[in-house]
């Protein structure tokens, strides 16, 4: 099977577990000693927001469309490959290799057309810390993205799910807070009792489809 590698889109799109969640650590540290510098105020706004506001919804908004064109337009200057593979580096998040692991083989397993894989020149890495915002997924603004896993939310959550859900921002999922536990995307909504790391037959699909079908319109919708 080939394989297309990408690298993510620029967009700046704070879609963090916090918004629902509202755990917030003990001691709370500037993640910028962890996380690239390079996180917007844009992104900011959508971690701090509540999960149905204005600033959240339009950070999903701006990843999506990002990851879309970037998609589309790789998939259309290589029509013949099967899947697209994106690469991502844990040298800076060595506390969750494990989750992170265990993420990757959920997304895998799960869907086809697009899949993770751990390597040099990553698309996008994992970052840990404590940020009293919690965990989030953003790009960097320069064609690049990372996941930053916060200490005390993977202690409070089950801490795959935090990674398996950030990761689905990767994909291309928006939150959806009001879900239940079976949904993944569903995030901190359903409580500290939830323990589900794997997507529904829903999130599943939309994966599959963003990364294979329709990118025509995809591209239409990223550029309007």
């Amino acid at each position: 099977m080939r394989h297309l590698r990408i690298t993510l889109a620029s967009a700046a799109a704070g879609l963090g577990l916090v918004a629902a969640l509202g755990a917030t650590p003990a001691v709370a540290a500037d993640p910028a000693s962890a996380a690239p510098s390079t996180a917007s105020s844009t992104a900011t706004a959508g971690y701090t927001a509540y999960a149905g506001s204005s600033e959240n919804a339009a950070a999903n908004r701006a990843f999506y469309k990002a990851v879309m064109k970037s998609v589309a337009e790789k998939r259309a200057a290589n029509p013949g490959a099967a899947s697209v593979t994106v690469v991502y580096s844990t040298a800076n998040a060595p506390s969750f290799r494990s989750q992170i692991a265990s993420s990757t083989r959920i997304w895998n397993s799960s869907v086809s057309n697009v899949q993770l894989q751990e390597g040099s020149n990553a698309d996008f890495a994992y970052y840990e810390g404590n940020d009293s915002r919690g965990s989030y997924a953003s790009t960097d603004g320069h064609g690049g993205g990372y996941i930053f896993l916060d200490y005390r939310q993977n202690q409070q959550y089950n801490s795959t799910r935090v990674t398996a859900h950030e990761t689905g921002h990767v994909l291309g999922l928006p939150d959806h807070y009001s879900g239940p536990c079976s949904e993944l995307m569903s995030g901190g909504g359903p409580g500290t009792s939830c323990t589900n790391a794997n997507p529904n037959s829903a999130e599943r699909s939309r994966v599959n489809y963003l990364w294979q079908n329709g990118f025509a319109a995809a591209l239409a919708g990223a550029t309007s």
